[in-house]
């Protein structure tokens, strides 16, 4: 059983955890696909979505921003199904992120849990991305910890680490709370950082958005609201 009052600063993936990003991807893919009659399911269009971000992110190769990754996303889908985007489309996904709005229990959790914590991101993102979706969350985080900032994707334990430097807090004073169990769950508790996997997909099949994976949470939950009202 977690003892909560052992924390100093509660972290968070925010893609897929504060920010339902599925529903923002989703309508964008739809319309790539369904404009060349290409009929896809949901669940298949997250799952290659998940797929092509997997590959791109732990590529050999240098680092390269989120911003590219999401636009080489969308040619990996052109590729597949043999058609050429658009410059237009190239962007597209880039160019949504700015609407992509938070769960309805994100903000008042948000709200709650800073008047006990310290409060951090750790997200596979670019710093001007986040700004953009900063804005929907109404809360001020001690620490933003991005991909860009670290140069590196999680599930690597870099980005873990750095964020425990950067805060200057050792593994046992922070709580990491994620949706993803292969991007955060997993490398997270291979530190010794206590994790809160929120299932946001408790009612849907598949992984969605993100690859499957198996790994042991600390704490289980279906959503934001559940933990604060596990911490009290």
């Amino acid at each position: 059983m977690l003892d909560f009052n052992q924390f100093e600063v509660v972290s968070f993936d925010c893609y897929g955890t504060l920010i339902d990003w599925e529903r923002g991807i989703l309508p964008v893919l739809r319309q790539l696909l369904s404009s060349r009659e290409i009929d896809l399911s949901d669940d298949g269009t997250l799952e290659l979505f998940a797929e092509f971000e997997s590959e791109l992110e732990n590529s050999e190769h240098n680092y390269i921003k989120y911003r590219e990754i999401l636009q080489q996303i969308v040619q990996k889908f052109g590729k597949r199904f043999n058609f050429e985007p658009t410059e237009t489309e190239l962007k597209c996904l880039i160019e949504s992120i700015k609407n992509w709005q938070p769960f309805p229990d994100t903000v008042a959790a948000l709200a709650a849990l800073k008047q006990k914590y310290k409060l951090a991101v750790i997200s596979n993102i670019d710093d001007d991305l986040f700004a953009d979706t900063a804005k929907h969350l109404k809360v001020e985080f001690d620490w933003l910890i991005t991909a860009e900032q670290v140069r590196s994707y999680k599930p690597s334990t870099r980005n873990f680490e750095i964020a425990l430097a950067t805060m200057g807090i050792a593994p046992e004073k922070l709580l990491h709370v994620a949706q993803s169990v292969y991007h955060d769950i997993v490398p997270a508790a291979s530190m010794g950082i206590s994790t809160v996997w929120v299932n946001r997909r408790h009612d849907k099949t598949g992984f969605g958005a993100t690859l499957p994976a198996s790994g042991q949470p600390d704490l289980e939950v279906p959503d934001l609201k559940t933990l604060v009202e596990a911490i009290g």
